[in-house]
């Protein structure tokens, strides 16, 4: 291999890198929305012309390493060598769309187009589902919430979930790559640029003609942001103060963060007359957060309801932050977390799903990391929530980009479930939105005080909720069905098969 090759394959790959970062801009705090739409057209590009499998698998990981990279680059500081194993495997999430993507496209035809519309993103849907797997770190970066705000587009959430905003994205992002791909015909141009125009028509037409929900009540929320608060007594005295500031604001429940109380405050009965005294004194019960150990000598994470005669409501944080909240595998991976930040000890889960009376409604209460999975969500309104309710907290990533990203997913949790969704966070953006996806109230990190929002409540189902991840299933079954003809196609050629891209020059 000439060093011209050499050098141009690696300018390739850099560039696959940069275009991973540029796609993070369509996150928040970036907001560069419209780049969902595009900002794969250069990956698709870059795997169809590339000369070989083995280029592919570099551009594709080249591409998914700058994109994570980017996109999670608040968590760097705080993971050490890990970081090292972040970079690793976040290049191979993106292989498997890499590969189908030089497999269908690099002898562009009408018929291998209009297959590569349904086939690529039903690959991509499939690596985002397995990628959102709880240990793994859950939905984060998931390609359709970047269309949080797109009132229009976010409307199909309710139909097949996040998952089906980024089955339409990615399908009109390889439409228009094959209108501009080299080697391609007008026939597969047209059939390209034709089935991205349907697939927006569809989407933006489906939003625009939905229904609207109708609220039959509401229920009005007191949210207390405090901001970074370290010392426990004072951060406890500061929602207290808060609290009681906000008298007379005619809510029907007050809500803190999570860590909002970092000790068990059934050891402190002073601290529980205080509750019992403040929830007097506003007229409404108090949902606080105790991050401390319990009698059996475990730290558990937990929502408490408190109202002037005591409490009343308990809920356990089953999903915990992974490295943040417990450590997978912690024997054997204990050398390699000294001198991180990664947690010390490993907080015990809950088992269940519960709801809360507040205000005559059902809040279905759930802990910061918990927000990002549509699952706990469906299940709460399959129990009978009204509203959910999120505690959070982003200290540790105060300023960064973790606190918008979080509160713009609740947007699209509303959406699918078909519920309000309120999110209050200790230090971080709290927000609330209808289950329309229209913004309610919007508290970034560097305010502080309480904020109040009259929340829509609604009745009946979306299909998401009915139906379940339909469209992962129905994703999975079409990638599965691919590598099956793949590789009995290899094994009746018995041969390897090899093809010439159809970009020029061996790139």
């Amino acid at each position: 291999m000439s060093g011209a090759v050499r050098a141009r394959r690696w300018a390739m790959r850099g560039l696959a890198a940069t275009s991973g970062g540029v796609l993070a801009m369509a996150f928040p705090a970036a907001d560069v929305w419209w780049l969902g739409w595009t900002g794969l057209v250069p990956l698709v590009l870059l795997c169809a012309c590339a000369g070989s499998h083995r280029e592919a698998t570099w551009r594709s990981s080249s591409t998914a390493a700058g994109f994570f990279l980017t996109f999670f680059h608040w968590l760097l500081p705080y993971t050490g060598i890990l970081a090292l194993l972040v970079a690793l495997v976040a290049g191979v999430v993106w292989v498997p769309f890499g590969l189908a993507t030089h497999r269908l496209l690099r002898q562009p035809s009408a018929a291998r187009v209009a297959l590569a519309v349904l086939v690529l993103p039903s690959v991509w849907v499939t690596v985002e589902v397995l990628r959102s797997w709880a240990p793994l770190g859950g939905t984060w970066g998931v390609l359709g919430t970047s269309q949080w705000q797109v009132r229009p587009v976010l409307a199909v959430a309710s139909l097949g979930g996040v998952w089906l905003l980024s089955f339409v994205l990615v399908a009109v992002n390889v439409g228009i790559a094959t209108v501009v791909l080299p080697g391609a015909g007008r026939a597969a141009r047209l059939c390209g640029g034709g089935l991205a125009v349907v697939a927006v028509a569809l989407m933006f037409g489906y939003g625009l003609l939905r229904p609207e929900p109708a609220a039959t009540n509401s229920v009005r929320v007191l949210g207390v942001q405090p901001g970074v608060v370290h010392d426990v007594d004072e951060r406890f005295a500061a929602h207290l103060d808060l609290t009681r500031g906000a008298e007379g604001a005619g809510q029907d429940v007050v809500v803190w963060g999570q860590s909002s109380m970092q000790f068990d405050p059934a050891r402190r009965p002073g601290a529980v007359a205080r509750l019992r005294e403040v929830a007097e004194a506003v007229g409404s019960d108090v949902l606080v957060n105790v991050d401390a150990r319990a009698p059996d000598g475990r730290v558990r994470k937990t929502t408490r309801q408190y109202g002037a005669d005591g409490l009343s409501g308990t809920y356990v944080k089953q999903r915990l932050v992974p490295f943040g909240e417990y450590v997978p595998m912690r024997p054997l991976l204990g050398e390699l977390l000294r001198g991180t930040e990664i947690a010390d000890e490993d907080r015990v889960p809950g088992d269940r799903l519960v709801l809360l009376w507040v205000g005559g409604v059902r809040a279905g209460p759930l802990i910061s990391y918990e927000s990002i999975f549509p699952d706990l969500r469906r299940e709460l309104v399959r129990l009978g929530a009204d509203v959910t309710v999120v505690q959070g907290s982003l200290t540790s990533f105060h300023g960064s980009w973790a606190q918008p990203q979080q509160a713009s997913v609740e947007a699209i949790r509303a959406v699918e479930s078909g519920r309000s969704a309120v999110l209050v966070q200790q230090s971080g953006t709290s927000a609330a939105f209808d289950a329309r996806g229209r913004r309610l109230a919007w508290m970034p990190p560097d305010e502080r005080g309480t904020f109040v929002v009259d929340v829509p409540v609604y009745e009946g189902t979306t299909p998401y909720v009915r139906w379940g991840d339909w469209v992962p299933v129905a994703a999975g079954s079409i990638t599965a069905a691919g590598i099956v003809l793949v590789a009995a196609r290899g094994l009746l050629r018995g041969r390897r098969f090899t093809a010439r891209s159809p970009c020029s020059g061996p790139v």
